[in-house]
């Protein structure tokens, strides 16, 4: 039996010799294969918008310049099809309307070639819009087979490792990335409309903080420093909130964490975080539905969202519930009637849960949330008060001091978004990060600093605020109907090829 991965590379050899071979005569022949511009009058979309009325076996006396990859060629050349970022459009070059010279030139285009086209617009009997081509030059010789039109990149780990290949024959990726750059766009003009001011904060810490995980360590040698890549820009978002620059203030940012890798988690991912003066939780849970709403309409032109088998409301407002009260309908565990963290370590192992000895109050109850809640939150929906011992950094509940107003957006069982009425008060703010430090240290993470330059803005004073932080991924993920974050992030990270 023949090796099919030994046939595949010996065909793939072959191929490729044929098109170095190729190279060699465009360049005695043509000499620059490569030029450095080539004027193109009109996209493909472009122009297929200005003659969409142009009826079939029609030919006008327009003459434009096109270009594109070569992604079918049909009767040694005499049809082609090429393909800009915009769209499809067919070259016709037969010897009634194409000069001798251009038509030489066929034999040595192959698919995956960029050729620049110069001829006369029409219409063909059937309908098809297409050039009559009058010069043809070559503008890049690919010197790689593309893979097979119809099936594209099978192989799902060839997708991520060679996005190039993926985008160039998977229509459902190209739209996916071309409706991602629009939610991105679409977040920004959101948070502008509504008064936000976008600043740009450090990506190396010398201190890292603003979320609890593992950062990723590098060093700078002229400091001769230490310096971790952020896991949150919260501390300096804050810092700035300090400085009176702005009130409502908002970065989107590329956040790094050395953590696992899964169909919803990439060691660096995208996230907009925001914090607004004079707000607390309440208002940003306005704030979230409007954008989610906005981002929907503007690609779908519809609140309503496909994704999987599932149908998705972004219309608001979202389903409200808070964490202590969702626990209670799924389970009937009362926690808010419990008075001590042993009683809600025995109320849960009663319940059939595995709970850690040493584990709080609040841990118990967000374990059961995780467990028995969040996989039932297919809409849009907020889950608010949250326990203290998990939010240190949120306002407490008033007259619930063991709940913050802190909310969870979730959608499709996923967390999309974190959000807090800002703990604003210096001396508890110091108090807290020292006790996170101590427990960090605890666990063996000995590179934890306390971060004093952000305790020493604290100290200057900071206007009661609420703070959001939305996965921008995992957004959309949903928004474009991607069942893996890799689908989403244009070269997500990946193990060695040997591996």
């Amino acid at each position: 039996m023949t090796d099919n991965t030994t046939t595949e590379t010996a065909l793939s050899s072959d191929v490729t010799q044929v098109r170095a071979q190729k190279l060699a005569i465009l360049r005695e022949k043509v000499g620059d294969v490569y030029p450095a511009h080539f004027h193109r009058t009109m996209t493909n979309a472009e122009l297929a918008e200005k003659y969409k009325n142009l009826e079939a076996d029609v030919e006008t006396q327009d003459v434009v310049t096109v270009a594109g990859r070569v992604y079918s060629s049909r009767n040694s050349g005499m049809f082609m099809d090429i393909h800009d970022a915009s769209g499809k459009l067919q070259i016709f070059s037969h010897k009634d309307t194409t000069p001798q010279e251009a038509r030489d030139l066929l034999p040595l285009v192959d698919i995956g070639d960029i050729i620049g086209v110069t001829g006369v617009v029409r219409r063909t009997k059937r309908g098809e819009l297409t050039i009559n081509a009058q010069t043809i030059i070559m503008l890049t010789k690919s010197l790689l087979p593309m893979p097979e039109k119809w099936h594209g990149l099978s192989d799902v780990e060839l997708r991520y490792r060679k996005r190039h290949l993926d985008i160039m024959t998977n229509e459902d990726s190209k739209l996916r990335f071309q409706q991602r750059s629009r939610i991105v766009s679409g977040i920004r003009r959101f948070m502008e409309d509504d008064g936000f001011m976008e600043v740009e904060t450090p990506m190396l810490h010398s201190v890292y903080g603003g979320a609890t995980a593992e950062p990723f360590k590098t060093h700078h040698n002229t400091l001769k420093l230490d310096m971790y890549l952020r896991i949150a820009p919260e501390l300096f978002l804050k810092r700035t909130l300090v400085s009176g620059l702005t009130d409502k203030v908002f970065e989107i940012n590329r956040n790094f964490r050395n953590e696992g890798v899964s169909t919803r988690h990439n060691p660096e991912f995208t996230m907009m975080e925001c914090y607004w003066a004079y707000a607390d939780y309440e208002d940003i849970m306005d704030l979230v539905e409007r954008l989610f709403a906005r981002l929907a309409m503007t690609l779908h032109g519809s609140t309503d969202v496909k994704f999987g088998d599932k149908e998705l409301s972004f219309k608001g407002p979202f389903k409200r519930v808070p964490m202590p009260d969702a626990v209670k309908e799924a389970t009937g565990i009362d926690f808010l009637a419990m008075k001590t963290d042993e009683e809600a370590r025995t109320a849960a192992k009663a319940a059939g849960f595995e709970v850690e000895k040493d584990w709080t109050w609040g841990e118990c109850l967000a374990f059961i949330f995780e467990e028995k809640v969040e996989g039932t939150l297919i809409q849009p929906s907020h889950v608010t008060h949250f326990p203290k011992d998990i939010s240190p950094f949120a306002k407490e509940v008033p007259g619930e001091p063991r709940l913050v107003e802190r909310f969870e957006t979730y959608c499709n069982a996923w967390e999309l978004g974190n959000a807090f009425s800002e703990l604003n008060d210096p001396e508890e703010q110091r108090r807290r990060m020292v006790e996170q430090l101590e427990q960090a240290h605890a666990r063996g993470e000995k590179d934890k600093q306390l971060d004093d330059e952000f305790l020493d803005a604290m100290d200057q004073g900071m206007p009661p605020a609420g703070g959001l932080g939305i996965g921008v991924d995992r957004l959309v993920m949903l928004l474009t109907d991607a069942p893996s974050i890799r689908d989403v992030i244009l070269f997500p990270a990946r193990r060695n090829r040997q591996d």
